[in-house]
């Protein structure tokens, strides 16, 4: 019963698709950033899980480690874009302080 309910699905689903050609330099950098953070999330998920949350020097090299993965896939998305790490960084700033005196900093949604 289940499975025709997903098969029906997978039907139905499938006229909302198209092929997206993806062959940009952008692409690979970017899979790559989101694999990297998702095994930074994963590390500290288990840091939580397993060790009540503490973290060790080993932890703290192991996301040293997957935090330099993950800054080396941004710089070269940056550089594909043709910007500066500092350029995004003060450009960041800017957003942020800016929601900070209009008491914004909480909540949801890139133009709050």
């Amino acid at each position: 019963m289940i499975d025709d309910r997903f098969t029906l699905y997978q039907q139905e689903s499938r006229k909302t698709w198209r092929a997206i050609p993806m062959n940009n330099p952008i692409v690979y950098p970017t899979l790559g950033l989101m694999n990297e953070a998702g095994e930074l999330a994963g590390k500290i998920k288990k840091i939580f899980r397993d060790k009540d949350g503490v973290i060790d020097e080993a932890d703290r090299e192991a996301l040293k480690q997957e935090l330099g993965d993950v800054l080396w896939y941004l710089t070269q998305i940056c550089t594909e874009l043709d910007l500066t790490l500092g350029e995004v960084a003060e450009a960041n700033l800017t957003k942020l302080f800016s929601r900070l005196e209009r008491g914004r900093i909480g909540g949801d949604g890139d133009y709050r």
